[in-house]
């Protein structure tokens, strides 16, 4: 499924296409996110993430969000 968003320009309307991140982008994001879910949840101290696991999250989301909309990441 491609998602399709319309913007008007001089030339006329285009198109604006998302695909499917790859798979280490995936697995990238989905391990940070799985890292600070264990960190909240289960108490697992892992250093430099005491404190930061709402950016921690963001930034997993961010990573997939990116590989969705820039080609080739």
């Amino acid at each position: 499924m491609r998602a399709r968003f319309m913007s008007r320009s001089e030339q006329g309307v285009r198109t604006v296409g998302l695909k499917p991140p790859s798979i280490v982008t995936f697995m990238v994001s989905v391990i940070l996110a799985v890292i600070v879910l264990m960190s909240t949840f289960f108490g697992a101290e892992i250093p430099g993430l005491k404190g930061n696991e709402l950016w921690a999250l963001l930034a997993s989301y961010a990573i997939l969000m990116l590989g969705c909309m820039v080609p080739g990441l």
